[in-house]
């Protein structure tokens, strides 16, 4: 039975004697066989090599580990080695293996020498244990159990899995939040002063949305938009918005707790990494020396230009976004189909998101390329410090890739556009969009609803079915011709190795990316979770559904249609947490920014304080922000329409002689009006206010919640405290024999 455990597999196409690749392969194999490795092998459509390293490597790990712990135990005893420990050496030893040509299995592999080498998914109890009650979908409101995933997939997994649950159970407070918002929005502010004087309007004439042939249009026609964009933008929304920064740091907070205490309980806290690694290094080749600390600011400054060169690529691509839109919207405006040109705006928008969808899946592809090609060139020291640079470096650009086109709609849009008879115009003939007359929030709201729900749908059902279908043609591929050699001769033993390790080559391939890309995946999701939350409310409730999902579905991958992982040892998420904390912050400023200047918050309370009836009178009766709608809607005359605009000056029997915008100009030389400027000082003021309350709270949770519990820290203290008093005990023993 212990014969046949095998700690890695290597596969290889079958090559003909003598050829290059043969050679190559057989130094490959010797090499092994020179460090006391056992080999097997196998041969079918494929040739396979079991490998199986010797005890020896395993004792000198434990050895190496129990002096970097300074546990003070009988360096005899040979207790047996894990299995993720076991798996993870035996795969640095192969990884770093050199051939008499100075080449690695990483050179092997490019060279067609080698076609992969994974450990294998063996039968145990905790792989059923893992199938029963975590890798199927019935199981999808217990608990996860992260022993167990730590034992099959190592650490770094078991944190991943550790992390996901507790950022998805903290979701259920911020999705409730966020119900609670649009239920008070539909309800309590549904029949708000503002959207019922836009919905009885019928006489307040707009200027027309087109240049050519476009004729003017009744405020009353905009009711249920109106209605909708006042659903989300309240005064409920300004306390949800403080709600979720201060949500974001507690999460983060309760996280780090969290984390502590599982780390302890795995007795990890004092594990180093660096230390780890040399151990390794030396184990496999007692002549290595250690990789020096270095840093070029020559190097850095290359990177910088060349990543803000991708990000002023990717602002380009939002400003395309911008344009097609201005085009689509003259286009649409102007077509012969009554549903295009009645709803041209909001067809703009969709496909405008239809479209960013596209251009976030193709540059995704693009932003990896130039992250790994700007990783190379910083030739990080180790496996940890090359994916922590190479998180960050992606995550910035992914970050532009989906947030650059968002961040147009919900501080630019509308407001850089001009006035009638002055449009800012695209090439002199597009005119840019215009937010709606009932406030710009409703365009951003959805944006975020078209890219979350796309992103989540479609993302998830790509990441189940490609792994599956390529499972099964994998399948299909390899089996056959076995079939028909074991009709020919039956009386050959098959080797009971073989049917497992071909199960296994069957599986989808992992490689060194897997976990980093589900990281990726949750932390742009993080983003859309906390940073314009104030224009969606729903995201969170969005992300709670997507991750109750997510974690199966990444458990069934890992478990049923993927090759096992390398485990590997952490102690924490890595660069992760310091990206998380980044988010945080921006969603402070983000959400500050959007009721500051998206939402129509700040124009109704400067209009309800300084301007609308209430101030005049003491009759309390009355609600203070009558009128507001006509206060917010200057007048423009007809005559000064710029000369190439073809208006159709009648409308319903009447000549039209002035018509009205949204804006606070003067009606004879359209200059700003003093209310502009009374409310630009309110934005400016509350968004200093907000941000800096907002960071004062986050800063006094950051401190009331400590990040390591006290069970924690009287754990480690206590070991520290037995450990000194056994040395000391010890010594006085030696020095009374």
């Amino acid at each position: 039975q212990n014969e046949e455990k095998w700690d890695f597999v290597l596969v290889s196409d079958i090559h003909e004697m003598g050829s290059e690749r043969e050679i190559k392969r057989k130094k490959f194999l010797d090499e092994l066989s020179k460090k006391g490795f056992t080999i097997k092998k196998i041969e079918d459509t494929k040739l396979f090599y079991g490998v199986r390293a010797p005890q020896h490597i395993f004792w000198k790990y434990q050895h190496l580990q129990r002096n970097a712990n300074s546990r003070q135990q009988n360096s005899s005893s040979h207790e047996d080695i894990p299995e993720t420990s076991r798996i993870r050496i035996v795969n640095f030893i192969l990884r770093n293996t050199v051939t008499s040509d100075l080449e690695k299995l990483h050179d092997l592999m490019k060279k067609k020498v080698f076609e992969a080498a994974f450990p294998l998914h063996k039968k145990e109890e905790i792989r059923e244990i893992l199938k029963d009650k975590w890798a199927r979908w019935g199981v999808i409101f217990k608990k996860q159990p992260i022993k167990e995933i730590r034992h099959y997939f190592g650490e770094k997994v078991a944190l991943y899995f550790a992390w996901l649950g507790w950022y998805t159970y903290l979701l259920v407070f911020a999705a409730l939040a966020g119900l609670v918002t649009v239920v008070a929005g539909a309800t309590v502010f549904s029949s708000s002063q503002v959207s019922k004087e836009i919905c009885d309007a019928n006489t307040t004439i707009m200027c027309p949305l087109c240049d050519q042939n476009c004729s003017f249009w009744v405020l009353s026609d905009t009711c249920t938009y109106a209605k909708v964009t006042h659903m989300i933008d309240n005064e409920a929304t300004v306390a949800f918005a403080m709600f979720m920064a201060v949500w974001a740091t507690v999460f983060l907070e309760l996280w780090k707790r969290e984390r502590a205490t599982v780390v302890t309980k795995w007795n990890l806290h004092r594990w180093d990494e660096d230390e780890e690694e040399l151990a390794l290094q030396l184990i496999n080749n007692l002549q290595h020396e250690p990789q020096w600390y270095q840093h070029s600011y020559i190097r850095s400054t290359i990177i910088l230009i060349l990543a803000l060169l991708l990000i002023m690529v990717l602002i380009g691509i939002a400003h395309m976004l911008v344009i097609y839109r201005a085009v689509a919207m003259a286009l649409f405006t102007q077509s012969e189909v009554n549903l295009l040109s009645k709803n041209a705006n909001t067809m703009a928008v969709m496909t405008g998101a239809v479209l960013h969808y596209i251009t976030i899946i193709t540059m995704t592809k693009v932003n990896r390329h130039v992250a790994l090609f700007l990783c190379d060139l910083e030739k990080p020291r180790t496996l940890s410090q090359q994916e922590d640079s190479f998180a960050v470096k992606i995550f910035i650009f992914q970050f532009f890739t989906n947030f650059s086109s968002l961040i147009y709609i919900a501080f630019f849009l509308g407001r850089i556009n001009g006035h009638p008879g002055q449009y800012v115009r695209i090439a002199g003939r597009w005119r840019l969009e215009e937010c709606h007359p009932s406030g710009c929030i409703t365009d951003l709201f959805i944006q975020m609803a078209i890219i979350m729900l796309l992103k989540q749908t479609i993302s998830n059902i790509m990441e189940y079915l490609i792994p599956l279908i390529s499972h099964q043609l994998r399948k299909k591929r390899e089996r056959p011709k076995e079939r028909s050699m074991m009709l020919g001769e039956e009386e050959e033993a098959e080797d009971p190795c073989k049917r497992q390790w071909l199960n296994n080559y069957e599986l989808n391939e992992v490689n060194i990316f897997s976990l980093f890309n589900e990281y990726l995946e949750m932390m742009i999701q993080y983003s859309f979770t906390t940073i314009f939350v104030a224009a969606f409310p729903l995201a969170p409730l969005l992300a709670l559904f997507n991750n109750v999902i997510e974690i199966h579905m990444d458990a069934i991958k890992m478990m049923r249609l993927h090759r096992r992982m390398v485990p590997r040892k952490a102690k924490d998420i890595g660069i992760w947490l310091q990206v998380l904390e980044a988010i945080g912050t921006l969603a402070v400023i983000g959400n500050g920014l959007v009721i500051a200047i998206t939402s129509d918050f700040i124009p109704v309370q400067v209009y309800k304080y300084m301007y609308s009836p209430c101030t005049r009178e003491n009759g309390t009766s009355m609600d203070c922000s009558t009128g507001y709608i006509n206060n917010s809607l200057s007048v423009f005359r007809i005559q000064d329409f710029e000369p190439h605009t073809k208006v159709l000056p009648e409308f319903k029997g009447h000549q039209i002689k002035e018509c009205r915008y949204r804006d606070y100009r003067n009606a004879d030389d359209y200059t700003y009006t003093v209310q502009f400027w009374h409310i630009f000082a309110a934005r400016l003021a509350f968004l200093i206010l907000f941000e800096h309350v907002a960071l004062c709270v986050k800063l006094i949770a950051a401190w009331y919640i400590p990040d390591v519990p006290q069970r924690v820290k009287n754990t480690i203290l206590c070991d520290k405290h037995k450990n000194l008093r056994n040395e000391l005990s010890m010594m006085e023993y030696v020095t009374e024999v």
